[in-house]
């Protein structure tokens, strides 16, 4: 009920009612009783319009009141009155939710990562109907996936900082975006030209990022940092099986309803996600929170001095200041940090080559071993196995390692983070090397699988490893790398989908595959250089604050 009370959908019968549904009594009373026992303390002055006196000193009034609480208002030099929590407990502030609601809202932004991850490579089935119905080659075909990809990296260079703009706040980004995408599924399905479906498919990757533009800012919000690494590790796994599972859902009936039935299942996953998000998806940030707090009791007092330190904040910042940060900032870090680069490079690498098995797997798993449609779509099976056996030993070695280090010697160097991709970043390489010698008609085709299940686990534990290097290196700016590294990943994928085809037609599938993985060598390489020298060169670097 909290949630549905504080969700999208509450907050439009609030309006609609005007606050007799769903309304936040207990978020105003504690407030209401506060001025209430001010004012008969004689501590606030009636001014001459009948409105609140902002220049009565509040903070030094609260310990008359006995409501137990820390510092909810107090005043600046200019008379504002800063509106804060109630008490350090005060259940209002996301980390001091209950562990299901916290679950819950984790639970479904993991989800809703799901159903738009998975709409990336449902399609895939469906391409050779598609090439025959407009007469596309296959490389425009391709244009399907790959518009979608770098439709999903550009999103969050507008999402992310808008999701932190706290008047908007990241639930409102999360359902507008999200109900667009929905909607967007409808005409993608009905398309009757080829640019239209490649406009629509990119659409769809832009409207619907936000879930990993802004997702791993939620747990944030919501669990205390040592929880918040089991989170986004558990999300990542999912954002990483639902691209294996999409062609498994559309191989057994795109040939028998067309392939447009492949998005008609996209949208009965989307919908039903949506109606969800309007539902129960609360507001997680606390700035926002907390800004919405001070409108209301500015609607309920008539105390127009009452403000939250967000909207001054906010009152300060302009239109190029927020743009240069999100646009401008992070690239020149990644031109002047060799490091930040690296990382960027490195990220954009394993993700591409995550996407090339879309375009890899017919060559071995069709033309090769003899699998129809169904059989070769059951295949990408083997990244989803990876991704539900890998987690748990990574959590594993965090928690009973990791956490145990931290809390015996402190945080040390933000090299230590990288400990376990130096242990585990040779799987990567390795199963590559086992998948591009093993791909032949004489050896059985679950040894070519068993080099893509641990190569797969190698691009979850680097990529996991590097998403919490990359934001600490330079933890200002930490949103705005994560949106430019999620770019620089896309925009290779959606490459990779481009450039894979040509590249095994003239080299096979043998020298393809070797060759992606002599490149993830050398970046194995550079990566215990980062290990051993990375701390010199941050020191060095214009960008470090300490």
């Amino acid at each position: 009920m909290e949630a549905l009370r504080e969700s999208t959908f509450g907050q439009i019968l609030r309006f609609v009612t005007s606050d007799r549904l769903f309304s936040h009594q207990d978020i105003a009373h504690r407030y209401e009783e506060l001025l209430t026992e001010l004012k008969s303390n004689n501590i606030e002055k009636e001014a001459g319009n009948g409105e609140y006196d902002s220049t009565t000193d509040l903070e030094s009034a609260q310990p008359e009141v006995g409501l137990e609480l820390e510092k909810p208002l107090t005043t600046t030099d200019d008379g504002t009155v800063l509106i804060g929590w109630y008490s350090n407990d005060d259940e209002g502030n996301p980390q001091n939710w209950s562990n299901m609601k916290k679950y819950l809202v984790g639970l479904l932004i993991c989800f809703t990562t799901f159903a738009f991850y998975l709409g990336s490579s449902i399609y895939t089935p469906a391409q050779a109907q598609l090439m025959e119905e407009f007469g596309a080659s296959q490389p425009v075909a391709s244009l399907g996936m790959a518009l979608y990809i770098i439709g999903y990296g550009l999103g969050p260079m507008l999402w992310s900082p808008l999701s932190e703009i706290p008047s908007i706040g990241r639930t409102t980004i999360y359902v507008s975006t999200f109900a667009v995408f929905t909607i967007l599924i409808i005409p993608t399905s009905l398309v009757q030209n080829l640019a239209g479906f490649l406009i629509l498919r990119f659409l769809l990757g832009f409207f619907g990022s936000p879930c990993l533009a802004i997702a791993g800012a939620s747990f944030q919000d919501i669990f205390p940092p040592s929880k918040v690494f089991y989170l986004v590790g558990t999300w990542a796994a999912m954002a990483s099986c639902a691209p294996a599972l999409g062609p498994t859902l559309a191989a057994y009936s795109t040939p028998v309803y067309g392939w447009r039935w492949s998005q008609w299942e996209l949208l009965w996953l989307a919908g039903p996600v949506l109606v969800i998000l309007i539902l129960v998806l609360p507001e997680t940030s606390a700035a926002t929170i907390l800004l919405r707090r001070a409108r209301k009791l500015r609607k309920a007092t008539g105390n127009q001095s009452l403000r939250s330190q967000s909207e001054i904040d906010q009152a300060k910042l302009s239109v190029q200041e927020v743009a240069f940060e999100a646009l401008i900032k992070p690239w020149e870090i990644n031109i002047l940090d060799p490091a930040v680069l690296y990382t960027t490079l490195y990220t954009g690498l394993v993700y591409g080559i995550f996407y090339t098995y879309f375009e890899v797997f017919p060559l071995v798993y069709g033309d090769i071993y003899g699998f129809d449609i169904g059989g070769q779509s059951l295949t990408f099976l083997t990244v989803a196995i990876a991704q539900t056996v890998i987690p748990p030993i990574y959590f594993a070695y965090w928690k009973f390692v990791v956490e145990k280090r931290i809390a015996k010697h402190g945080m040390g160097p933000l090299e230590d983070f990288l400990i376990s991709a130096l242990a585990a970043g040779w799987l990567l390489p390795a199963g590559l090397f086992i998948f591009a010698f093993t791909s032949k008609a004489s050896i059985h085709w679950v040894v070519s699988l068993v080099g893509v299940g641990l190569s797969t686990g190698g691009i979850y534990i680097i990529t996991n490893c590097l998403f919490l290097y990359v934001p600490m290196t330079y933890p200002k700016y930490a949103a705005s790398l994560l949106a430019a590294n999620g770019l620089s990943r896309a925009l290779l994928a959606g490459a990779a989908i481009l450039y894979a085809p040509p590249m095994f037609r003239a080299m096979g599938v043998s020298g393809g595959v070797s060759f992606l993985a002599a490149l993830t060598i050398v970046c194995y390489g550079a990566l215990f250089v980062l290990y051993f020298y990375g701390a010199s060169l941050r020191a060095r670097s214009r960008f470090a604050v300490s």
